[in-house]
């Protein structure tokens, strides 16, 4: 009886260290991380309300100290499996996530991911994702300048669907294709029974250039009003060496003047984007930009020649240490209609200085 007692002993006992073993195991594939970043903003229009401009959906207050964005992330990685949690807080929150309801206002990542092929790196992925159109991010100290380009606040942060995606196993190419909710949507708009599409395409020949190709079809309307928007992304980055990096992007899209008409409004962006690391923990960025939107697709002005607006920027950026960085920018803006208003008068131009301070973990 005391052998059998003692071997039923040992057999709990190895049970219970597979299991804390396997725990430690699953623990270990369960990553965490965080980014938060304050910024300050002084605009020479001096909005009442603080709200700078209705075309900008970061940075976006005037002459107070605020939280941009805060962010704390949840990454499962496993052989065939792959989910992402993160929650978010801030003026980004506020300004892209208005049309949302209750507390999906606050979640940036939602998402789970299958493997399906044994031989070949394929997935899929489902819920609320990053978007695929861009050069630029939410997460700031990821970009080249400090602002981002009205090209990349007035097309989709993140989306909400399904992608299937495939890397070459030399990690040259990459290639989606997506089903989605809606142009930078969680929720579907009210009457919308339309699906939309898109896709990716990313080449990477060596270190130094990558090109990328994405695309948006749908609609995004109630079906009584159904206007097919097409919209196509168009970037590469080269980096020459490494402390220099450029981006050069253009962006265009076409939508429905009416339903079922033949006929389309036009709207483009070409960017161009440099930085220069000075040291391991200086660097200088800049940005020039173009955004025609005439018939006032994406940013509506009410003027005589739409929104047809030049920008430009420069920015000065310090790694305080690995965790920190503060970044300044100053930025101007020159459209060909009055459309910015300074003390109660149209203006032609805007011009604005911005600093931040970010972190991560």
């Amino acid at each position: 009886m005391r052998k059998l007692q003692f071997t039923a002993i040992l057999l709990s006992v190895g049970f219970i260290a597979k299991a804390q073993s396997d725990s430690i195991k699953n623990l270990s594939k369960l990553t965490f991380s965080g980014y938060g970043e304050l910024f300050y903003t002084y605009d020479v229009a001096k909005q009442d309300n603080h709200i700078r401009q209705p075309f900008l959906y970061t940075y976006n207050r005037h002459n107070e100290v605020n939280l941009n964005l805060g962010l704390a992330k949840a990454h499962y990685e496993a052989e065939n499996m792959r989910a992402n949690l993160a929650l978010m807080a801030g003026t980004y929150v506020q300004d892209n996530m208005a049309a949302e309801q209750g507390a999906l206002k606050f979640v940036n990542e939602a998402n789970i991911g299958f493997k399906i092929s044994k031989s070949n790196n394929i997935w899929i992925d489902a819920g609320i994702l990053p978007s695929h159109i861009g050069w630029e991010s939410a997460i700031g100290k990821d970009n080249l300048t400090l602002s981002r380009s009205i090209a990349a606040e007035n097309s989709p942060y993140f989306e909400t669907g399904a992608k299937i995606s495939y890397s070459s196993t030399n990690g040259k190419w990459l290639i989606s294709g997506l089903v989605l909710n809606g142009w930078q949507r969680i929720a579907r708009v009210e009457g919308n029974q339309s699906l939309a599409f898109g896709h990716q395409l990313s080449f990477t020949p060596n270190e130094k250039v990558s090109i990328n190709s994405s695309s948006f079809i749908g609609n995004d309307k109630p079906n009584s009003e159904k206007k097919l928007r097409y919209f196509h992304d168009l970037y590469a980055i080269i980096k020459p060496s490494d402390k220099f990096t450029t981006i050069v992007g253009f962006d265009i899209g076409a939508e429905q003047k009416e339903k079922d008409s033949s006929q389309y409004n036009i709207w483009y962006s070409p960017n161009i984007l440099a930085k220069y690391q000075i040291n391991d923990k200086a660097g200088i960025g800049g940005r020039i930009e173009y955004f025609n939107d005439k018939n006032g697709v994406i940013i509506s002005t009410g003027s005589q020649n739409g929104f047809q607006t030049m920008g430009y920027s420069l920015n000065y950026d310090y790694l305080i240490n690995k965790n920190v960085l503060w970044r300044t920018e100053v930025r101007g803006f020159n459209s060909k209609d009055r459309i910015f208003i300074e003390n109660g008068t149209p203006q032609n131009g805007n011009f604005s200085i911005t600093t931040s301070l970010s972190t991560w973990f």
